[in-house]
């Protein structure tokens, strides 16, 4: 991939944007930034991007793996709402603010567009300073801080739900395209091959995000006994920090999902966390999840996954109420019902939206586009 290295002067080449895009912390705040910036090299190869991030975040690999050039400007955890904690990280907020201003300087950004997280808000602030346009991209049903302040800084708001930010308009949340074209039928059986997985029997995918969840991991344990002996198969990401589960006769434990594609093609069903990066694949996919949402935080897993199981996609189970045998109560029927599994998954694909990374990306172009006429 071209080097995205800023330089002192913009390409000379019309066409070539230079595109900033400010991410950090988290990989839902990540992951959306980097499927912009796939889809923007899509459309024009020749676009020039560069990523700010954090000192800290996952940006720091997952950034670079997906070939794109990282700039990290100085991040401290921001408050969740605004109060006197916010004056403690000003002085730092500051300087980052400075330091990004330097950077988008450099680089001759023509457009700033944010996911969140700590190192967004001083890019926000300095686009506004240097008088960038500004794009804000919203993934979660209830916003952190800096995406609320930037969305003050621009008329560019854009959200993956409805009623997330004052003013924004709703455009899904960019995603891979391993995901976004995935055809999960006609995968089915290369999929489960490839797991070690029978093609005749349901199977049930199991994960809590890139490092598992352990809540989730004990309640299957205690179920996996009668859900294989029912007949049913497991895929279970676990996760690495977390103990390699027993084995089982048609279950398959993995430390990590390297090929969520393959997962989400050998699958029937999904129990899962509910980030919004989880939530958006499976309603792209059309795969329908019992969704747990994590109780910590300020409740934006519920809601992320509230649209989809309003829709029909999929079912809330609280985490107060998870335990082996609510799982069995809710899982075993389920599994047995293919007609409602059918009724459930077409549901979830008809509320998910595949093309958001593109939709964005001439979005994003179109700004840049104005900004030069």
């Amino acid at each position: 991939m071209p080097d995205a290295r800023p330089s002192a002067q913009p390409s000379a080449q019309p066409s070539a944007f230079r595109v900033v895009l400010a991410a950090g912390g988290t990989a839902g705040h990540i992951e959306p930034a980097l499927n912009l910036a796939d889809a923007l090299r899509r459309i024009d190869p020749a676009t020039s991007i560069l990523i700010i991030g954090g000192e800290r975040g996952l940006e720091g690999s997952l950034v670079p793996a997906r070939g794109y050039h990282l700039e990290a400007v100085e991040s401290a955890p921001m408050p969740r709402r605004l109060s006197r904690d916010l004056a403690r990280v000003i002085p730092g907020a500051w300087r980052a603010t400075r330091q990004a201003e330097r950077l988008l300087d450099g680089f001759g950004a023509e457009v700033v567009v944010g996911f969140g997280g700590y190192a967004a808000l001083p890019t926000y602030l300095a686009a506004r300073r240097r008088r960038v346009p500004l794009v804000v991209h919203e993934a979660n049903a209830r916003p952190g801080l800096a995406n609320r302040v930037g969305a003050r800084l621009t008329p560019h708001v854009f959200s993956s739900v409805p009623g997330t930010l004052r003013g924004a308009s709703v455009m899904g949340l960019p995603l891979r395209q391993a995901i976004s074209h995935l055809d999960r039928l006609a995968l089915r059986s290369q999929a489960r091959e490839s797991f070690g997985l029978r093609a005749d029997a349901p199977v049930l995918l199991v994960f809590g995000g890139s490092q598992g969840a352990a809540h989730l991991n004990e309640s299957v344990a205690g179920a996996i006994a009668e859900l294989t002996a029912g007949g049913f198969q497991v895929l279970h990401a676990y996760g690495a920090r977390n103990p390699q589960p027993t084995a089982h006769a048609g279950y398959v434990s993995l430390p990590y999902l390297d090929r969520m594609d393959l997962a989400y093609a050998a699958a029937d069903l999904a129990l899962t966390r509910a980030g919004a990066m989880t939530c958006a694949e499976l309603a792209a996919v059309g795969l329908p999840a019992v969704y747990v949402p994590l109780p910590i935080g300020n409740g934006e897993q519920r809601l992320n996954a509230q649209s989809v199981v309003s829709a029909g996609g999929g079912l809330i189970v609280d985490d107060a109420d998870l335990s082996a045998a609510a799982l069995l109560t809710t899982l075993a029927p389920l599994l047995s019902d293919q007609d409602r599994l059918a009724s459930m998954a077409a549901a979830a694909a008809a509320h998910g939206v595949r093309d958001a990374d593109e939709q964005l990306a001439r979005t994003v172009m179109g700004i840049a586009s104005a900004r030069r006429a």
